[in-house]
């Protein structure tokens, strides 16, 4: 017997989805451990800020978010705490990331919103499944109506127009905050994918070790970062460059300054950058050799924040005689591709990993 289809119940889902795309735009984030970016369909990138949260000890209440929190990082009084609520790229503190998405969406929805939007969110690739409910309860706590995820890699690979619908092996090395995702990326699934816990966060983290045991004096996270920006590269026959680092003197306990140099951030950075390479080495070794001659001739696409070290890609190339080629704007690749997503959710929704509704 023939099913019947009920025309009229199709034709109002179509005039209400049609409806909806009118009166509320689609946004796309990059839930990052450093920083989180939010794309809003039709209007691009619109949001780009630390993934910090200022807390008022006593009432609990948020006090500030993104930079306004991160310039109070470790200077307030009791009265106020601040946390960086993402840890190696996925939901530590599970409130206050809720209240954090809650923020950045407010302050770029749409007013006069009838309805509330869908989310796209990218999410590491080794993320579990306790760690992607959070992510998606999250997000629907916020006020999205739908929320789906997406493998970050394959979202780094849809920003740097890579052709992930064809049969060609695309290399994708996503250097973040909290983790490095290596992935390659073919007819738009994934061949392979690991991720490390070792980034740009791990990266501070050494130069801080760094300093403390090599010049007694105590910095700042932060003010690590500072350095690795400021100075930090790979190239050995690179000019000197200089700057000044402010601390504690561990012996004294008294505020110092120290003038570092290019020469000493690459000794600190050496330990996480072997961890960094012998991932890629790994991946390359479990390619096939048809997937290993599309690498060759296409080149491994690096994004992400950590990207942006002075002579990694050329530090890389030289090591692996394979072409690393640094994304023009790595700090955004992500979410332009989950962006793009977004914008061709019907073509592209099947690039997702998983879907929840309110």
């Amino acid at each position: 017997m023939r099913k019947h289809i009920d025309k009229g119940s199709q034709f109002r889902s179509f005039a209400w989805s049609k409806l909806s795309s009118l009166i509320s735009a689609d946004v796309a984030i990059d839930l990052g451990t450093a920083n989180t970016l939010v794309y809003v369909q039709g209007l691009g990138i619109v949001l780009n800020e630390p993934s910090v949260v200022a807390i008022d000890a006593e009432t609990d209440e948020i006090v500030a978010v993104g930079s306004a929190a991160k310039q109070m990082y470790g200077k307030t009084s009791r009265a106020i705490r601040c946390v960086r609520p993402m840890r190696d790229g996925v939901i530590a503190d599970f409130r206050v990331t809720t209240e954090m998405i809650r923020w950045m969406l407010g302050i770029v929805k749409n007013r006069w919103s009838l309805v509330r939007p869908r989310a796209i969110i990218g999410v590491p690739s080794d993320i579990t499944q306790v760690e992607k409910r959070a992510v998606l309860d999250a997000a629907l706590s916020a006020g999205m109506r739908q929320v789906y995820l997406i493998d970050e890699s394959m979202a780094a690979a849809v920003g740097s127009d890579l052709p992930v619908d064809q049969p060609v092996g695309s290399m994708v090395v996503d250097i973040g905050g909290g983790t490095t995702e290596i992935a390659i990326v073919s007819l738009s699934g994934t061949m392979y994918s690991h991720a490390i816990r070792v980034a740009g966060d791990e990266m501070d983290e050494a130069i801080q070790r760094y300093i403390r045991q090599r010049c007694g004096l105590e910095i700042s996270i932060f003010e690590a970062e500072r350095a690795k920006i400021t100075v930090g590269s790979l190239l050995r026959h690179a000019p000197m460059l200089t700057m000044t680092v402010y601390g504690r003197d561990v012996a004294s306990g008294m505020p110092r300054a120290l003038e570092i140099t290019n020469e000493s951030i690459r000794a600190a950075l050496h330990e996480p950058l072997c961890s960094i390479v012998g991932a890629i080495y790994t991946a390359l070794e479990n390619v096939s050799p048809e997937v290993a001659h599309d690498i060759l001739a296409n080149g491994v696409h690096l994004v992400g924040g950590g990207s942006l070290l002075r002579g990694l890609a050329e530090k890389l190339t030289e090591r692996s005689s394979i072409r690393f080629i640094r994304d023009s704007d790595p700090l955004t690749c992500v979410v332009r591709g989950v962006g793009r997503i977004v914008e061709n959710i019907d073509e592209m929704k099947k690039l997702c990993l998983q879907e929840l509704a309110a």
